[in-house]
């Protein structure tokens, strides 16, 4: 296999990913529109590239594995405006693209189960977003296409014990609310598994195994930091952004079944309580 990737849109999951690849001898090019990312990218051993205002349609062909992170915006997918036909073009010679998509996808299913199978309803101009931007991967003929449904995303940086520790965390209550969660690290052994065994057209959940409400989350965050616990307030009287209160127009329980038994893939965080603890033991170290 040959150990080069290209990432577009080289973000939190991709950086996890570049993480264990590297050590192993990967050459991994990381596309940001910023230069001061740019610079933050180089010094982890990833080769930035500014984009757009690169010509990235002719490194294409050289790269046998490709990850999309990057999210759609009002013009839709980024990476598929721009190189849709160059793609389609060297998709023959592709082993491995990854994309980085959401199970907000799923939409709303009051608190129920889903997995891989479930029909996509989303709820959010988001969600809908991401199922135009999958459904356009998946039309590029003869591509090696893998799709990652990724829960929630925490770890390093990304977690609420700064928010506990500043007494600005709350623990907004709506009834029923149940969310799923993954550990940024835990994506990153999700892809790897992947990269060792390319199954295109597969489409993976990528979560932990316990579902749970959001103040749950933030009541052990405190209790591990020894903090009184934050006060609960009802989502109808809480002021929050409007993207914040689209996360609670959808409730569900995410299956990571398919992803367990295709890839052997066992999260090392099969929980937020192992996740939150793991986190608050590294900004300790």
């Amino acid at each position: 296999m040959e150990k080069t990737l290209l990432s577009f849109g080289h973000g939190f999951s991709a950086q996890a990913l570049a993480k264990v690849l590297i050590p192993q001898g990967w050459r991994i090019v990381g596309t940001t529109r910023s230069p001061d990312k740019a610079e933050a990218i180089a010094r982890t051993g990833v080769e930035p590239l500014i984009w757009p205002g690169s010509d990235v349609s002719a490194l294409l062909p050289k790269f046998s594995n490709i990850l999309i992170s990057a999210g759609p915006g009002p013009e839709g997918d980024p990476v598929l405006a721009a190189l849709r036909d160059d793609f389609a073009a060297a998709a023959a010679g592709m082993r491995w693209v990854g994309y980085l998509s959401t199970t907000g996808v799923y939409g709303d299913h009051a608190g129920e189960w889903v997995d891989e199978r479930t029909a996509l309803t989303p709820a959010t101009k988001r969600g809908q977003a991401r199922v135009k931007a999958e459904a356009g991967w998946q039309a590029i003929p003869d591509l090696p296409l893998h799709i990652f449904r990724l829960a929630g995303i925490y770890g390093p940086g990304r977690g609420p014990f700064a928010k506990v520790r500043k007494g600005t965390a709350r623990r907004i209550i709506k009834e029923g609310q149940v969310f799923s969660r993954i550990h940024v690290e835990d994506i990153a052994q999700a892809l790897v598994l992947s990269l060792d065994q390319p199954d295109p057209g597969a489409v993976y959940n990528l979560c932990d195994d316990d579902p749970a409400p959001p103040q749950d989350v933030i009541g052990h965050a405190a209790e591990l930091l020894g903090l009184p616990l934050p006060p609960a307030i009802a989502f109808e009287d809480a002021d929050m952004s409007p993207m914040a209160r689209s996360f609670y127009a959808e409730s569900k329980k995410v299956s990571n079944a398919h992803a367990k038994e295709a890839l052997g893939w066992r999260p090392a965080y099969p929980d937020y309580r192992s996740g939150l603890a793991a986190l608050l033991a590294l900004e300790e170290a």
